[in-house]
């Protein structure tokens, strides 16, 4: 078949009109190809969609803890994500919180000694500095477990509530271990030497004290001013100060019932040394007992009235 001129026109022309159909029809090039693209996957479940993922330049991998994160000076700010370790991955971190919602780190405390060893705290031994809860009506007892004072007798001053002024006044103080001498049988081998051979160990003598200062406060200054060994513990649950030892002869170095006590004006006082008080001229006597008290004069705390010291 021979093609003439006139037909190859004709041809072109209708072949146009095809073109011009096909787009003026509304599909775009580009949705058809989508759309034979997921009928080819529809019609062939051997092509499976890809995943979609995150971009990995977009994800930062979670903040791990550093080893030696409590050598560092500077205090981590926590990740959301170390925060709510179940927070899905795909939730964007929140900033970084400001300074008013951080919590703030406990400034590092040095130690009673300025060592840095210890927190500046209380220890678990001192008395504690609550205030004084009153009388119990049932037992007559206060919150340190005192038993009532004798009447006449000065009542405790807590250590917390004590005033001490620059006001100087002299006390008389001596200390002994005369029972000892009864008791020799009875006494640690170790300790025979440690025996003064009069009993004497602090002759009595005027010393001096600042008022508002405790028997305590007495003792303990002129031991150390005198180099005489002493040896005390606080105890929370007296409020006072318990004299373990003088000059290394501790409780129960002369039998169970042995240790360590103070009278004051020829009274035992049924609370620690530490809540006594002093007055001008008071009589302060720190004796070694083997008999609980009842070898040197203490039947109040011997029949079970009082506290030793």
């Amino acid at each position: 078949m021979r093609l003439t001129k006139n037909k190859i026109i004709a041809a072109a022309i209708i072949m146009t009109v095809l073109i011009i159909a096909f787009f003026s029809s509304g599909m775009p090039r580009q949705q058809a190809d989508q759309t034979s693209t997921i009928a080819l996957e529809t019609s062939n479940p051997a092509v499976a969609s890809p995943a979609v993922t995150e971009p990995s330049s977009e994800r930062s991998p979670a903040p791990t803890a550093s080893p030696d994160a409590s050598s560092s000076t500077e205090t981590p700010v926590a990740s959301p994500t170390e925060a709510f370790p179940s927070a899905p991955a795909s939730v964007s971190p929140s900033p970084a919180p400001t300074a008013s919602t951080q919590a703030v780190e406990p400034p590092a405390k040095s130690g009673k000694d300025g060592d840095g060893s210890q927190p500046d705290l209380p220890k678990a031994t001192e008395p504690s500095a609550s205030p004084a809860m009153g009388i119990d009506p049932k037992t007559g007892k206060d919150q340190y477990l005192t038993e009532p004072v004798p009447e006449g007798k000065p009542l405790p001053i807590e250590p917390q509530n004590a005033k001490i002024s620059d006001k100087q006044m002299t006390v008389t103080l001596s200390v002994s271990c005369l029972t000892i001498l009864n008791n020799m049988k009875l006494l640690d081998p170790e300790k025979v030497e440690l025996v003064p051979k009069d009993g004497i160990i602090f002759k009595a003598q005027q010393v001096t004290f600042y008022e508002g200062e405790s028997v305590f406060n007495v003792l303990q200054r002129e031991m150390k001013k005198n180099k005489i060994h002493m040896e005390f513990v606080n105890t929370p649950m007296y409020n006072s100060a318990y004299i373990e030892g003088i000059h290394n002869l501790y409780e129960f170095d002369c039998g169970e019932l042995s240790g360590w006590m103070y009278k004051v004006n020829g009274w035992f006082p049924n609370y620690g040394s530490s809540r006594y008080q002093l007055k001008q001229g008071d009589v302060i006597e720190w004796v070694y007992s083997c008999d609980l008290g009842r070898d040197v004069g203490d039947t109040y705390n011997s029949a079970g009235g009082g506290k030793k010291q």
